[in-house]
């Protein structure tokens, strides 16, 4: 009898925790299509920035804008984006992975000489590389609870200073990008200096026509606004696409948490049955034992 108590406690155990993984489930879903709306609505203009951006800056020197400034990667920053929590499978332990491996194959040397510095936005990267004894720079977990451009601007607009006064010689940003509930993708990007790239020829038909814009007033005075707005705007898809990334994952892991919790349980009612039968057949064994002995 036990034994069925034990199965008994381990099966109520297992339909709790289905029915909490059920829930968080279901949280996770609301809170994804918000946070899918956010990030389809912004995409498309962050894009379209970057390349307009990117085919302008090709013609200009670096002395045009601070942020295009090339120089030697003596000082490294590495912005994380990660989640204030967990129960999201592999989805903050990857992006760390990624984080350290571009660290380990481009900045080994700087991080011997100490200078690479982390900035974490998420509770689970802050403390990782705080742990680590890493340079982490702030504390930007409160993001999450306020999640708008003018809040994550606050943190954009530090780096930029940052790179400007020489502190960091080069920016990276390491993040989940979102495909969908089930799919996210890890990205390591440059985000400072803004990188340069040469013009593209794009094709229309059977000929080559080069992209190019008319400008009032300047090209320079254009792109002199236009450049920190663009870092502003890809640091700020980057955390709306981690963040819902991370509600998709989180809604992967509740999921499969669920159906291993159907599995376990009806493992355990198995179980449960066939040690409730061999208690009624030792029972009944007993009984008959006992008349046949009382008969005798």
């Amino acid at each position: 009898m036990a034994n069925l108590k034990e199965v008994r406690n381990r099966i109520a155990s297992v339909t709790s925790t289905q029915q909490i993984t059920k829930a968080m489930k279901m949280v996770s879903a609301a809170k994804l299509k918000r946070a899918t709306n956010a990030i389809v609505q912004l995409r498309p203009y962050a894009n379209k920035l970057k390349d307009l951006l990117a085919n302008l800056s090709a013609s200009l020197e670096d002395g045009a804008s601070p942020y295009l400034q090339q120089r030697e990667p003596v000082r490294v920053l590495i912005v994380v984006v990660s989640s204030n929590r967990g129960l999201a499978g592999a989805f903050n332990a990857n992006v760390i992975k990624t984080a350290n491996n571009l660290i380990a194959e481009k900045y080994s040397e700087q991080l011997r000489a100490g200078n690479v510095s982390i900035v974490a936005i998420g509770k689970k990267s802050q403390e990782y590389y705080q742990r680590r004894k890493y340079n982490v720079i702030g504390n930007n977990n409160d993001l999450y609870l306020d999640l708008n451009f003018a809040n994550a601007s606050k943190i954009t607009e530090e780096i930029m200073q940052g790179f400007v006064d020489g502190k960091f010689d080069r920016v990276e940003l390491v993040y989940n990008h979102f495909k969908n509930a089930a799919v996210q993708f890890l990205i390591a990007e440059q985000l400072l200096p803004v990188p340069k790239t040469e013009k593209k020829e794009v094709a229309d038909d059977s000929k080559n026509v080069q992209v190019d814009y008319i400008l009032e007033p300047s090209k320079e005075e254009i792109v002199e606004q236009l450049i920190p707005k663009n870092i502003k705007i890809q640091l700020y898809r980057a955390v709306l696409d981690s963040n819902a990334s991370e509600h998709g994952a989180r809604m992967t892991a509740m999921d499969k948490a669920t159906d291993n919790a159907g599995d376990l349980l009806k493992a355990l009612k198995l179980s449960y049955n066939q040690a409730r039968q061999a208690a009624i057949t030792t029972e009944l064994t007993e009984i008959v034992s006992g008349a046949a002995a009382l008969g005798g």
